[in-house]
């Protein structure tokens, strides 16, 4: 056993991002993660993200996504719409400590595999479920994708560029942050109900993720600014709209993101542009001030910063103390220092992929050896395997391919 979670058994039957996320963050931690996809081409997120391109350059049958979310577990295909796979499959949760799926409302409980079911088989379980809208309410029996979630949250309310300004209007997150907010959750959930198992009942318990629910309360502290003041959130560009300066400022070269978080720091930023008296001005002298009259503060900032270049004045802010970031594509950050010292970027060896690069799991423990990285699987390629370790035999397995039960 290695990890944390080494001692825990956990059974995937989630797919696409928000659930197998979750899912992968519990492998990170050690747990022994068995992926349960469909006989038929398995997880749809094979399908989705760029062709991964092996060592020669030639796509090597995998893809972006699913090699993002999948690290770290064991593959099995059953069909779940046949006797013998619900078999195979209450056999597994017979043995699993968490069980995590993402089917429409109502699915799993037509194969007999949900959680009212397979509490009786195994009463030690944590079953979460994730889904778009949750086990209740007019919306529970709807799918749904992210972009869905960030439009009916609010989330695109305030993300985007003013509609006054040139290309102003809604703008979608870049990652798929509806996902991996609800896969966050999720995995903070699943342990706090372990816990409650092992310290408190003994017995487990069923979770309700919904990915609405999940991105509104992410953005809680926005919804807190309307629910204090009765005034609308709105698009403000990369500016911050409970705090000034909070925004990117172009440089003579390309963008800098300077972040003022108190009135020392305005003070000293002042300074350093050269805007003498603006920190004593009361117009200027707090946050707030500075929020009301932006209108006129940020083209003074914007001026003296765009006579500097960016690499310049970040090493100048960050000598003072002032909080600064160049705005960095992808290949600019796997570069910096800072992300290199801290070990993100990883590689493994896959059985199509080759050598492959990718990003570990952030977080560091100083009490527990760091879990195996496993590959993320191919497709079925631990049917087998899984299957002997619930006792059934060469001839058995056998015989459910032949029958289509398994692939």
């Amino acid at each position: 056993m290695t990890g944390n979670l080494g001692h825990l058994r956990v059974l995937d039957l989630s797919r696409v991002f928000a659930g197998p996320w979750a899912a992968q963050m519990l492998a990170d931690f050690g747990a022994d993660v068995v992926k349960l996809e469909h006989v038929t081409g398995g997880d749809d997120v094979r399908r989705m993200g760029v062709p991964h391109l092996g060592p020669d350059g030639v796509p090597s049958g995998e893809t972006s996504s699913f090699l993002a979310m999948n690290r770290g577990k064991r593959s099995i295909a059953l069909d779940l719409k046949s006797a013998e796979g619900q078999q195979i499959a209450r056999q597994l949760i017979a043995g699993a400590d968490v069980l995590i799926e993402n089917f429409k409302t109502g699915t799993l409980a037509r194969m007999g595999l949900d959680y009212q079911s397979v509490a009786q088989l195994n009463p030690r379980l944590i079953y979460c479920s994730i889904t778009g809208f949750g086990q209740t309410g007019p919306m529970a029996h709807l799918p749904g994708y992210d972009p869905i979630f960030q439009a009916m949250s609010g989330l695109l309310s305030m993300t985007g560029s003013p509609e006054d300004q040139p290309g102003g209007g809604p703008a979608l997150v870049g990652y798929s942050i509806s996902d991996i907010t609800a896969g966050q959750y999720a995995v903070a959930a699943i342990l706090a109900a372990l816990a409650h198992r092992d310290a408190v009942s003994g017995e487990g318990q069923f979770i309700d993720i919904a990915l609405l629910d999940t991105q509104i309360h992410a953005a809680s502290h926005m919804a807190m600014n309307y629910l204090s003041s009765g005034r609308l959130p709105h698009r403000n560009g990369t500016a911050s709209q409970i705090t000034c300066p909070w925004q990117a400022f172009d440089c003579a070269d390309r963008p800098i993101m300077i972040a003022i978080g108190n009135d020392p720091q305005f003070r000293r930023f002042a300074e350093y542009l050269g805007l003498e008296g603006v920190a004593d001005d009361a117009r200027y002298a707090t946050n707030l001030a500075r929020l009301q009259n932006a209108d006129s503060l940020i083209p003074m900032i914007a001026a003296r910063l765009a006579e500097k270049s960016a690499d310049a004045a970040h090493a100048e802010l960050e000598a003072i103390g002032i909080p600064a970031g160049p705005l960095n594509s992808i290949e600019d950050m796997l570069q910096m220092p800072q992300v290199q010292a801290r070990g993100l970027l990883k590689q493994m060896d896959h059985p199509t992929a080759g050598r492959m690069s990718y990003i570990d799991n952030p977080v560091r423990f100083s009490g527990a050896p760091p879990a195996d990285r496993r590959p993320p699987p191919l497709f079925a390629e631990h049917t087998d395997e899984v299957l002997r370790d619930l006792g059934l035999t060469e001839d058995r397995i056998a015989d459910l391919r032949a029958q289509g039960a398994i692939r």
